[in-house]
């Protein structure tokens, strides 16, 4: 059948909490999944990360990118918009856009940011630019999520969002986690039927 890649970059842990709960959407759907995540970069130009991470998932290759049947991509919110690790691995991808690897594929978008009005919506919508590049078929999360109509906390029809506070200790949210695992179940209903 082929997995699903859930694809992120946290650096306070819920962008990889969010990442977790799509993927269990994802698995509900008797999909395999695989979770990777990017490396930190540095201004120092000398400065390079190991190719296997210390701890935690590993680092995602371009293989595995183009071997997926859908994605999930998912930052913490940057000045409304993707962290910059992310940004990096995705101006890497130029070779699969010039051979369509992507084309034709289901993806969707997901976000976190300690503070309340940090640009999450417009994160998950400038995520999704290079994907359009690629040929990938965005998908949201319809209003028919009922969670959807009546969080308090995170979510869009762009994707599931989080705001984990300015000391990075707001749990994510009931109505939250439903959107996570809903949009993730969405993201594999539409790979196996694109497949």
């Amino acid at each position: 059948m082929g997995k699903i890649l859930v694809l992120y970059y946290s650096s306070g842990g819920t962008t990889k909490q969010l990442a977790k709960l799509i993927a269990r959407g994802v698995e509900d759907q008797d999909v395999e999944t695989i979770i990777r995540t990017v490396p930190k970069i540095s201004a120092t130009t000398e400065a390079t990360e190991d190719s296997i991470p210390t701890d935690g998932d590993c680092y995602v290759t371009q293989q595995e990118l183009s071997e997926c049947i859908g994605l999930a991509v998912g930052s913490p919110t940057r000045f409304g918009n993707m962290a910059a690790p992310l940004k990096y691995f995705i101006d890497q991808t130029s070779n699969l856009w010039m051979n369509g690897e992507l084309a034709g594929k289901p993806v969707t978008f997901f976000s976190s940011s300690s503070s309340l009005h940090g640009g999450q919506e417009s994160t998950l919508l400038t995520m999704m630019i290079p994907f359009l590049h690629h040929g990938m078929l965005v998908s949201g999360i319809p209003f028919n999520e009922t969670a959807l109509l009546h969080t308090e906390t995170g979510g869009t029809p762009y994707g599931v969002t989080h705001w984990s506070g300015l000391e990075n200790n707001k749990p994510i949210s009931g109505a939250e986690k439903k959107l996570a695992i809903a949009q993730g179940k969405r993201l594999a209903n539409l790979a196996i039927k694109l497949k």
